[in-house]
């Protein structure tokens, strides 16, 4: 366990000693690239003075809510899609046109119709979080196995039975993978989003630092970011592996 930590850390050790080193010994402009050091610094001194917690509650609660709302849409509807061929068929081209449509293309229109308030953020979050959801969860469903369910079907299981029994348990690392992605995608629309507009959140603080030019400031919103994506991923594996304590280590 003690080797694995560490290869995993070396490369980011690494990282740290080649951004602490580079500035310092000119290879890159300091100005622009300053020592992780420094940007450490700016990040604690953000800490202290309320700033960084106030930035990262905003942005929390706008990435959290648009991602849960997206979850709850799309796991239900990628379930009724992949399950009943008609419905399949009917909004089939609809997903074709929006799935291949990028959420910050539409970020003007969100601003346009629902203004620059936190409506409009957070629903660019739901769009952008629905579509590796709903696309993971109709892929689950059509590949289940088809062994299995027509076992359960001689067993006269009714649709939720087999739904609950079959289906779900089958489709969860699929349906998860959507969803992690779904994770990564809400964070990073939405410091996109909060650059227009906003008045917190780290989208908003990594803005206000680069027009102010205060450089440090600014890598230390992005490392929040960063250091938030990480946890959100590792949170939604640990729920993961619970749901799926029945497969079978291959």
């Amino acid at each position: 366990m003690l080797r694995a930590a560490a290869l995993r850390s070396a490369a980011l050790v690494a990282l740290l000693a080649l951004w602490e080193t580079a500035p310092r010994l000119g290879l890159v402009d300091a100005t622009f690239l300053p020592p992780v050091s420094e940007v450490a610094t700016a990040w604690w001194d953000l800490l202290g003075n309320g700033q960084l917690g106030q930035h990262t509650r905003a942005s929390l609660a706008r990435s959290f809510g648009g991602f849960g709302i997206a979850v709850v849409i799309a796991v239900p509807l990628g379930l009724l899609i992949g399950w009943y061929r008609p419905v399949a068929a009917l909004l089939g081209p609809l997903l074709e046109v929006f799935r291949n449509t990028a959420a910050l293309a539409l970020l003007p229109v969100f601003v346009l119709l629902l203004g620059i308030g936190e409506t409009s953020k957070v629903s660019i979050v739901v769009y952008a979080c629905l579509w590796p959801v709903l696309l993971n969860t109709i892929s689950a469903v059509g590949n289940a196995d088809p062994t299995l369910v027509r076992l359960a079907r001689s067993m006269d299981l009714s649709t939720p039975r087999l739904f609950q029994k079959v289906i779900l348990p089958s489709s969860v690392p699929a349906i998860f993978t959507g969803i992690r992605l779904a994770g990564a995608v809400s964070i990073l629309v939405l410091v996109a989003a909060e650059m227009i507009g906003a008045k917190a959140g780290l989208g908003y603080l990594i803005n206000a630092s680069q027009y102010n030019f205060a450089i440090p400031q600014m890598y230390a919103g992005i490392i929040t970011i960063s250091a938030v994506g990480v946890a959100f991923n590792q949170l939604l594996v640990t729920i993961e592996r619970r749901l799926s304590t029945w497969r079978v280590p291959a």
